[in-house]
């Protein structure tokens, strides 16, 4: 039977967990996952462990935080004046918001906490910091 190789494209089903049993995705619901094993599309080390699969394989793997979104980094957060944030925002903890650099660069940040002078912005991904538990089932090899 064949395997999972450098440059097949493939179809997985997938749940991820964080360390506490949350499931943070999954696939489960939806089609599966479709992909090209080598082009760097997806965390390199879920492409490496489904090298080497056979459709209808299942497999659970961890990836470490610092291979997967890497470690929160406090650096990353700031607390700015409210007044720098436009009026007309209903701003909330937990909502996200999309950031236009000077240069026209755009990054994501999550509100993570408001004062009434002052909003915290956290541009970590959400996943930095955790361990990604995967359980996949290779469906099949295009």
């Amino acid at each position: 039977m064949v395997q999972a190789k450098d440059g097949d494209t493939v179809r997985v089903h997938y749940t991820g967990r964080l360390d506490d049993g949350t499931i943070f995705d999954s696939s489960q619901n939806r089609d599966p996952l479709q992909f090209t094993l080598g082009t760097g599309s997806l965390l390199a080390d879920f492409e490496s462990n489904v090298i080497g699969m056979r459709p209808r394989e299942v497999k659970t793997f961890t990836i470490v935080s610092e291979n997967a979104y890497g470690q929160h980094r406090d650096d990353m957060v700031v607390a700015i004046d409210r007044h720098q944030i436009p009026e007309h925002l209903d701003l909330q903890v937990n909502q996200q918001l999309q950031l236009v650099q000077e240069d026209g660069q755009s990054f994501v940040v999550q509100v993570t906490g408001l004062s009434e002078s002052t909003v915290t912005l956290d541009a970590n991904h959400p996943l930095a910091g955790q361990d990604l538990t995967f359980e996949i089932e290779l469906m099949e090899i295009v």
